[in-house]
């Protein structure tokens, strides 16, 4: 595994006195890969933050939704994210253009109260070229074929660097309502679009 950490967070543990505690967290909850214990926690999520960041260090927070385990696992090192239609500003995708580098945060907000942090280096790919990826899951293939606005338009391949635990004590234990999804739709009232009244 890499160095672990930035020059930054080591900077602040030597002076605040933590780099013990930290040295422990880094060599007993950081991977570099997805153990088979992320993977099934990954397959059973519904939604990830995502954050990114243009050339030059702007940075952008996201929101990620879709089926359970719409975030889809390639192998221990490689996931693919669907990206699906949306404002149409490509913040992320603009970013990662320019920056690979992304950080993901699933957090099971419904039972373990648990989060994952999945940070490394993503490139944006085609509905085409995902097809040119080596053994790739049937299911992928099945979802290029899904007509109207859960059909991916393009995807986020990202390789995996770190794989760490965000712990639940502070995360909050929720219940799961009905709600109709309109996936795609350009419908304001659907949208919420004027929710902070910007117009």
């Amino acid at each position: 595994m890499k160095n672990i950490g930035s020059k930054g967070e080591h900077i602040l543990q030597r002076e605040l006195g933590t780099s013990r505690r930290a040295s422990v967290f880094y060599n007993m909850q950081m991977l570099d890969y997805l153990n088979p214990e992320m993977r099934k926690f990954v397959s059973r999520q519904e939604m990830v933050f995502i954050a990114t960041s243009d050339s030059n260090g702007e940075c952008d927070c996201s929101f990620r939704a879709g089926d359970p385990g719409f975030v889809r696992i390639i192998n221990s090192k490689n996931l693919i994210c669907p990206e699906y239609r949306g404002n149409g500003v490509m913040a992320s995708l603009g970013n990662i253009l320019e920056n690979q580098h992304i950080g993901m945060v699933f957090i099971d907000f419904y039972e373990s109260t648990v989060g994952l942090h999945v940070n490394g280096k993503a490139r944006v790919i085609s509905n085409k070229e995902l097809l040119e990826i080596e053994n790739i899951d049937e299911g992928l293939k099945n979802d290029i074929q899904v007509i109207g606005g859960r059909k991916p338009e393009q995807w986020i391949l990202i390789k995996v660097e770190e794989a760490y635990i965000h712990c639940s004590k502070h995360i909050p234990l929720l219940k799961k309502l009905d709600k109709r999804i309109s996936w795609g739709t350009d419908n304001d009232i659907h949208k919420g679009r004027n929710f902070f009244n910007t117009k």
